[in-house]
């Protein structure tokens, strides 16, 4: 006889183990209700995985430059100049060629927002 402490007793724990069945076993969702269900990404959805999101990749699109630094610095990082954006990519783990792309922009800039960045990124070829 096992003597633990269990939170589930036995008969919670078989309910538990046939409320999962039907999910382990088809390897998708069994819910009727949609709402649970994670929504599928939209065709215009800029993709964020793969390959990093580098000015002058083939996939370097303002919005995906933008979202990725979004993503990385957030709004706390704005208003700043290229090296404290560059120190704070840093810290973040950003692919080293988004950080010396941004560490190349003219240092007596300063950039309020994501937008402005990237638009300075993608509009010097990085």
């Amino acid at each position: 006889m096992q003597r633990g402490s269990n939170r589930l007793s036995v008969h919670r724990d078989d309910e538990m183990k046939h409320e999962l069945q039907g999910l382990l076993r088809s390897g998708h969702p069994t819910r009727t209700e949609e709402w649970h269900d994670p929504e599928p990404s939209a065709e215009d959805d800029p993709a964020i995985w793969g390959e990093p999101v580098v000015p002058g990749s083939s996939r370097a699109s303002l919005a995906t430059v933008r979202l990725e630094l979004g993503r990385l610095l957030g709004r706390s990082s704005f208003p700043a100049g290229p090296g404290a954006l560059a120190m704070g990519l840093r810290r973040k783990n950003a692919p080293d060629a988004l950080v010396e792309a941004v560490r190349r922009l003219p240092h007596k800039n300063r950039y309020a927002n994501a937008q402005e960045l990237a638009e300075a990124l993608v509009g010097t070829g990085g």
